[in-house]
């Protein structure tokens, strides 16, 4: 009898490892307590600690009533990242409900948004929230920033194979360390000493204490979103303005490469291709932007463009001056948003790893055409050899990345909103960057609303997790197509 794609005892895998990770997500959900006990927000405690507490209750039920089922597969692991991501969105928004008391979709969105690093907000005024809720977004926003189930595997979950199987759910492959454990343990490491770097360095430059550390969380993680209206604009300050790019950067660049960095001191940065791009990608766009734009302070060029390939969304001009920019430039920023970050780092985008294998993909096929027959061209990328495999799923990716791109800007035109701001905003939202024209904001229609919330977890899962529990939930509600698919299956194998 053959078997089928999904059985029981899959789903019962999914809830023992999503338990795991519901256990984790209610403790991290716990700590803006702190910052609720420390600013004196009494009437809020009760709300902030409710639905982490329900998380933490359902995962040691979920964990212990099925911790036989612990052989975890590939396709499990894309379940639980998906979900996983989702049951964190939720929690994060029955808490900013419970304590706001607004609708349940803004509430996903905002929660969503923090998750994902996509650092776009619905409320018109941010600085009257409280100081837990505040320090919630900026709190999801850092463990999103390198990943709701990387966090938690590298605490919760023994090295082994689930682990392994897990960190690759994330659209991980690269290693620090030869086992994944020790990858996380380094990773983890890595991105404390940064983000309290970043914290020093903000204090230094006359912070206070709860501006630098949320403005370090959002920076270092590629998040982008604010504690103040203004965004990082709000400082008025060159030096807060450097020491937030230097973060963007330091957390666009691959953790493997800062590993290397750290044994090195500093010889190896330049070897990494991806760097090299992103600083080639800098320099050179905001040379042709200051040419193009001479309204435009160089200061304001740099942030932005270095807000852009980074992925983090952080700006220092409004949104509604960002849509006065010349059409040519709001296209360089949505090019640089789409290619995105280094792969293994906390940003977004396509990847610039992806895009130099397409590049060479292209180049490949072309020189195969006008070279001599027989003759053999290498395609490498630092040295190391390309498979038609990696080039074909790297095109892949990408096609089916700018389809899920064009829904979401269809959507958004259908609603009557301008077509190049609908655009510039749902690249922004699919690379999980945040920089914005002024068109997403909590008064759109329910559609669209979800629609952004759909691209922002389909942009941070990388698309593949997604398509997995979408093609295995169509097969679920088709049993006649998979009974008959199984029966064909059978018979081939019996012929």
């Amino acid at each position: 009898m053959a078997r089928r794609y999904f059985t029981k005892a899959d789903a019962l895998t999914i809830f023992h490892f999503l338990g795991i990770l519901m256990q984790g997500i209610g403790i991290v959900l716990l700590l803006p307590v702190i910052v609720a006990l420390i600013y004196g927000e009494f009437e809020y405690i009760l709300p902030l600690m409710a639905p982490a507490l329900c998380s933490i209750a359902l995962g040691v039920a979920l964990h212990k009533n099925f911790k036989k089922y612990a052989n975890l597969k590939l396709k499990h692991g894309m379940f639980i990242s998906s979900f996983a991501w989702l049951w964190a969105t939720l929690i994060g928004a029955a808490i900013m409900m419970a304590c706001l008391h607004i609708h349940f979709v803004d509430a996903l969105f905002e929660n969503m948004s923090a998750w994902t690093g996509s650092g776009m907000t619905f409320f018109v005024n941010v600085e009257v929230l409280p100081y837990s809720i505040l320090f919630l977004r900026s709190l999801e926003q850092w463990v999103g920033g390198l990943g709701v189930v990387i966090i938690f595997i590298g605490i919760l979950i023994r090295s082994g194979t689930a682990a392994a199987r897990l960190y690759k759910s994330e659209a991980r492959e690269e290693k620090i360390k030869p086992s994944i454990a020790n990858t996380l343990k380094k990773t983890l490491e890595i991105y404390l000493i940064y983000t309290g770097f970043g914290i020093a360095l903000y204090i230094l430059a006359g912070l206070p204490v709860f501006d630098a550390v949320n403005l370090a969380f959002t920076s270092i993680s590629t998040g982008g979103m604010s504690i103040k209206n203004l965004n990082v604009g709000f400082y008025q300050n060159n030096i807060i303005y450097v020491i937030t790019m230097f973060l963007m950067i330091l957390g666009a660049v691959s953790f493997n490469v800062h590993y290397k960095v750290i044994k090195t001191k500093g010889k190896s940065i330049f070897k990494d291709i991806q760097f090299r791009v992103m600083a080639s990608f800098i320099l050179f766009f905001s040379i042709v932007i200051f040419l193009t734009n001479s309204g435009i302070v160089p200061m304001d060029i740099l942030f932005h463009v270095v807000s852009a390939v980074t992925t983090t969304g952080s700006n220092i001009s409004t949104a509604q001056t960002i849509s006065t920019w010349h059409g040519s430039t709001l296209i360089i920023l949505m090019a640089l948003m789409v290619i995105g970050s280094s792969a293994g780092s906390t940003g977004g985008g396509l990847k610039i790893v992806r895009f130099i294998t397409v590049l060479k993909g292209i180049n490949h096929t072309i020189s195969s055409i006008v070279s001599p027959e027989g003759r053999v061209i290498p395609t490498k990328i630092a040295g190391k050899k390309l498979t038609e495999r990696e080039v074909r799923e790297a095109g892949a990716y990408i096609s089916i990345y700018f389809i899920f791109l064009v829904f979401g800007w269809v959507i958004l035109c259908f609603y009557g909103l301008d077509p190049l701001n609908a655009l510039f905003d749902v690249v922004s939202i699919i690379s999980n960057n945040g920089l914005s024209t002024g068109i997403v904001w909590g008064g759109l229609p329910m559609i669209p609303k979800i629609t952004l919330i759909f691209l922002m977890w389909l942009g941070r899962l990388e698309i593949i997790p997604v398509l997995v529990v979408f093609r295995t939930f169509i097969e679920l509600a088709s049993p006649r197509k998979v009974k008959k698919n199984l029966i064909n299956r059978t018979q081939k194998q019996d012929s």
